[in-house]
């Protein structure tokens, strides 16, 4: 029982912070968002929810996998980075769509790509899979950094 309680709070809580954000930044979509210049290559804007959802499900499984291994100095540097990576990815909802910072935003998401990676070759040696459910997460920070540069310049 124990091991479920802990898997769901692994994934309730990058979900929450994630929806803590959406609530929070969602009325500057139309208001602002919206009026910035975007480029041709922007998904629609119903894809980012169910994607976001998605890779949060997967951090969280992935960190119970980190928890659930024996203790180690390794396992203490794989929590640091999963904890820093969570809060750079709350940061940078506020300071894009909130704040409307689009150059801090983007060096930001840049620090939160680097803090990813960091994230996977720390769990890669304590736990493969852990590791490997974080590549969609890589990848969609990389295509959210490409978009970020994109609106960037041409705003």
């Amino acid at each position: 029982m124990k091991k479920i309680l802990t898997l769901l709070a692994c994934i309730t809580v990058p979900l929450a912070l994630g929806a803590w954000a959406g609530i929070v930044t969602s009325s500057n979509i139309a208001a602002w968002f919206e009026t910035l210049n975007y480029p041709s290559f922007r998904p629609p804007n119903w894809l980012f929810g169910p994607v976001w959802t998605s890779l949060y499900i997967l951090m969280g499984i992935s960190f119970f996998l980190i928890l659930e291994s024996k203790s180690s100095y390794s396992k203490k540097v794989a929590i640091r980075y999963t904890l820093l990576q969570m809060l750079l990815n709350t940061m940078w909802s506020f300071l894009f769509f909130y704040f409307h910072q689009l150059g801090t935003s983007l060096v930001e998401i840049i620090l939160l790509w680097l803090c990813i990676l960091l994230m996977i070759r720390a769990y890669y040696p304590i736990h493969k899979i852990a590791a490997y459910l974080q590549i969609p997460y890589l990848a969609w920070v990389s295509f959210a950094s490409i978009l970020n540069a994109a609106y960037y310049f041409l705003n």
